[in-house]
């Protein structure tokens, strides 16, 4: 076997090949061997992985991280790859959020079946311990009380993430406890920043932007209420059809976490330096709202409101196009053959309500883009689309995600409170030098 400079056999026991084997030299690299014959660091190595350049095994014990010696010396040969305009390396260990090409999973379980099978409060405990545990969701009083009078003075039409920007902050000076960043602490304030987001919203007969009738549901304080349906009922002014309320509870589940995203990579930077949990989840919802992260829904749920109907949707999209802009909603940096988050949420819409006028206009849009080989929809697509069918306010769909992900942030944010050290990326510096 010819050996490669720079590299030692890894010796290890014939059982463990799975497929058997007639040597007990296995054809792998560690980590650190791989990253010395690509003459990069392990860092960038990962970032490989992430980017489906290399794959990588763990050892049985699951200590280590092997990699393939063939793969690693066909990239050698190759030359480094070239990386996608605009993304950046940066690469973090996590053990809770796995995305592949075509799938998501939770700590080892597949999302997408989470989402029919599991509450959010369930999968939100899972993301945190690796249990789907039972515990109650409140909110104290003196918190609702400080995020309510925090909004007494916003100006009418204001959207439920601009609220929630305002009321974390607001509830966190009731929490006298919040450094306190052991996990129980940091759990049972995740509990209660969730309650109270929705907690602190108006009810939306109250909201000019819906004709709600008088329905006001359950108390969104009341932790024996589960978190769709109070979410439901400070989003909507009509009373949930069962199936439609199990859209929503998916929605909670399939947003959760999304690894690295941009407004959990803020907030694993904010809590590496020991931010407060209300700190952290104020980072994401700045993140998250930029219109190519969770801001994206707000676009899709104006589009679809702009269409008459289903026959009107020809000239929405041409009007659309004629000003420059992007048809949104559709497309996926990671899942390049079709979001499988938004597969589901679009599935349990057509089961919930076929008749719907709001979601033909949407499987309108969806044939008009199809035509023209455009895109599969994204996640962004399938909230607004739960959003128009439901009746719910404007901007619920950025909402729903807001509440979600808050979930995924905490997440992070444990791990980065048991890591050592902080996350520092550096730059590379392109400006003048002095003297020159």
């Amino acid at each position: 076997m010819a050996v490669v400079p720079g590299w030692c056999p890894v010796v290890v026991p014939e059982q463990w090949y799975p497929n058997g084997g007639d040597s007990a030299v296995a054809r792998t690299m560690t980590t650190a061997e791989a990253a010395r014959r690509l003459g990069v660091k392990p860092a960038t190595l990962y970032a490989y992985v992430s980017r489906g350049v290399l794959t990588r095994d763990k050892t049985p014990d699951g200590r280590a991280s092997l990699f393939d010696l063939d793969e690693v010396e066909r990239l050698a040969r190759r030359g480094r790859p070239r990386r996608p305009a605009g993304v950046a390396d940066i690469v973090v260990e996590s053990a809770i959020t796995r995305l592949t090409a075509g799938s998501l999973h939770f700590r080892g379980r597949d999302a997408t079946r989470l989402a029919v099978t599991h509450s959010f409060e369930e999968v939100a405990e899972l993301l945190w311990t690796g249990q789907t545990g039972a515990h109650q969701w409140r909110v104290s009083p003196a918190a609702l009380a400080a995020g309510r009078g925090a909004q007494a003075a916003l100006p009418e039409g204001i959207l439920p993430l601009e609220r929630f920007q305002v009321t974390v902050p607001a509830m966190a000076v009731t929490d006298p406890l919040r450094l306190q960043l052991d996990q129980s602490a940091v759990l049972a304030a995740a509990r209660s920043i969730v309650a109270g987001m929705i907690g602190c919203l108006p009810w939306p007969g109250a909201a000019s932007e819906t004709a709600a009738g008088s329905y006001q549901g359950p108390d969104p304080a009341d932790p024996g209420v589960p978190v769709a349906e109070r979410l439901w009922s400070r989003l909507c002014g009509q009373r949930p059809t069962p199936g439609l309320l199990r859209v929503l509870s998916a929605a909670l589940v399939l947003l959760a976490d999304h690894e690295l995203a941009a407004s959990t990579l803020a907030v694993r930077a904010a809590a590496s330096v020991r931010a407060d949990p209300y700190s952290v989840v104020g980072t994401g919802l700045g993140a998250m709202s930029g219109t190519l992260h969770g801001g994206a829904s707000l676009g899709t749920e104006a589009l679809i409101a702009a269409a008459r109907g289903p026959a009107d949707v020809p000239r929405v999209v041409a009007e659309l196009l004629r000003r420059g802009e992007k048809v949104p909603g559709l497309g996926h940096s990671v899942y390049r053959g079709g979001d499988p988050r938004a597969v589901v949420l679009l599935d349990l819409i057509r089961q919930a309500a076929p008749k719907s006028g709001q979601l033909a206009v949407a499987e309108a849009l969806l044939a008009e883009v199809r035509a023209k080989s455009l895109p599969e929809p994204n996640v962004d697509f399938a909230l607004a689309t739960m959003a128009r069918v439901a009746g719910m306010v404007r901007g619920a769909a950025e909402a729903v995600f807001a509440v979600s992900r808050t979930a995924g942030w905490i997440a992070h944010a444990l791990e980065a409170y048991a890591a050592d050290g902080i996350l520092r990326p550096r730059a590379v510096y392109t400006g003048r030098h002095a003297g020159s």
